[in-house]
């Protein structure tokens, strides 16, 4: 098994004038240290507006530092925004990236979660899905191709040769966000990594992993013409420390990510520039749904952290990748629990990692048959409740025209 890390950037209130250059100088010695201790990914996301949540709008340029800060990591972007970015300056900008890192580079590619960061670049909510897949059919042929146009619904330029071209080839590995658990069985057949969250029990993360890799081989999507990158990824909300009280005293950070999570989700962006998400997580702090999520985290001693990995490897999840960059944990805190997890526990993973290697080649050819298993009853993933929603792009659609109705009604 593989492991990375996860980076939101989030920055709760109350800010001072150095506040976000403090952010931003920790996160790159925390990249830097995560490479030095072996950690095979790091990934950032991108995300617009959403203050406290994540403060990490533009992952390309922090990245491009970080190639610069480390050697051997991988540099995710987890993901870039394919419906806020033009498709030729994404090719432009991972493509760069790629050369400066000496080709470290995964390319994750997102939708953006909803109108508070869709809005304000002209996109409509409902569109999100279709305008995503078509960016993927223009992008990528602009790593490989000196000659390439594009004339679609969304998105229409001339014959040009983007440049500069990626330094892997044919290009980066390719990911998508499946932040709807279902989004899986859709990575699989367009052939590209999964990004999820946790499963809720072993037996989901074997159905899904069933459903990822049938999908994959037997009924096949592909959107254009790439290289195929069958992966499964699930983040974690994580704290290892050398007791599991002392873990979870020091994980509050994944309650605030779950909170601020679902508050943006439900209220959108309600006072920009005035709200207050510490202020009004303190009480949901407290409640069974916080405590439930300490509780379903990688959050503990090496030896408990230790025994769920072993559940996830069992149903072959490639790579967990590790959040605690989150509310206020601290610099230290975060130092402290990714030395005392490389130490203690990664290595066994890694030992192990071509027995996964050779399992996924013979799943592949064919010689291993996964058994179809049922998913319906693992809709949700680990951390989710009722307050953070997430629906299909058929359900979106249909409830944006409901929405649409009402108002003409009224």
């Amino acid at each position: 098994m593989k492991f990375g890390v996860f980076y939101e950037h989030q920055l709760p209130r109350p800010w001072t004038t150095t506040s976000e250059h403090d952010l931003l100088a920790q996160s790159l010695d925390q990249f830097e240290f995560a490479d030095q201790l072996g950690y095979d990914y790091a990934w950032v996301v991108e995300h617009h507006f959403l203050e406290e949540y994540s403060h990490s709008s533009a992952p390309e340029v922090f990245l491009g530092a970080a190639s610069q800060r480390t050697k051997n990591i991988r540099l995710g972007h987890g993901v870039i925004q394919l419906t806020t970015n033009q498709p030729q300056r994404v090719a432009e900008k991972v493509a760069t990236l790629d050369l400066l890192s000496g080709g470290r580079v995964d390319l994750g590619m997102g939708e953006a979660a909803g109108p508070a960061e869709l809005h304000p670049f002209g996109v409509r909510v409902r569109d999100k899905r279709d305008r995503w897949e078509e960016a993927v059919r223009a992008i990528v042929p602009m790593f490989t191709r000196d000659n390439w146009e594009f004339h679609g619904q969304y998105y229409d330029f001339p014959a040009r040769n983007v440049i500069p071209k990626p330094l892997q080839k044919p290009h980066p590995p390719l990911w998508v966000a499946c932040s709807n658990i279902r989004t899986i069985g859709d990575a699989g057949q367009w052939g590209m990594g999964a990004l999820g969250f946790s499963f809720v029990s072993p037996e989901a993360a074997q159905a899904w992993v069933h459903r990822y890799y049938n999908n994959f081989l037997h009924r096949p999507k592909r959107l254009t013409d790439y290289a195929t990158n069958p992966n499964i990824a699930i983040v974690n909300g994580f704290m290892c420390a050398p007791t599991d009280e002392e873990a979870i005293e020091a994980a509050s950070g994944w309650t605030f990510f779950i909170f601020a999570l679902g508050y943006y989700g439900r209220k959108g962006i309600d006072a920009p520039g005035t709200g207050n998400l510490w202020r009004e997580y303190q009480d949901w702090r407290q409640t069974d749904k916080a405590k439930q999520a300490l509780r379903n985290g990688l959050i503990g001693s090496p030896d408990t952290i230790r025994k769920r990995l072993r559940q996830f490897e069992e149903a072959h999840v490639d790579q967990v990748i590790l959040l605690n960059q989150a509310g206020r944990t601290s610099h230290q805190a975060i130092c402290d629990s990714l030395e005392l997890f490389a130490r203690e526990v990664m290595p066994e993973f890694h030992a192990r990692q071509p027995a996964q290697d050779a399992w996924k080649a013979d799943v592949l050819a064919g010689r291993i048959v996964l058994a179809e298993l049922e998913t319906d009853p693992y809709d949700l993933y680990a951390h989710q409740n009722e307050d953070i929603v997430r629906l299909t792009p058929e359900q979106l659609k249909q409830r944006m025209a409901e929405k649409e109705r009402a108002a003409q009604g009224a």
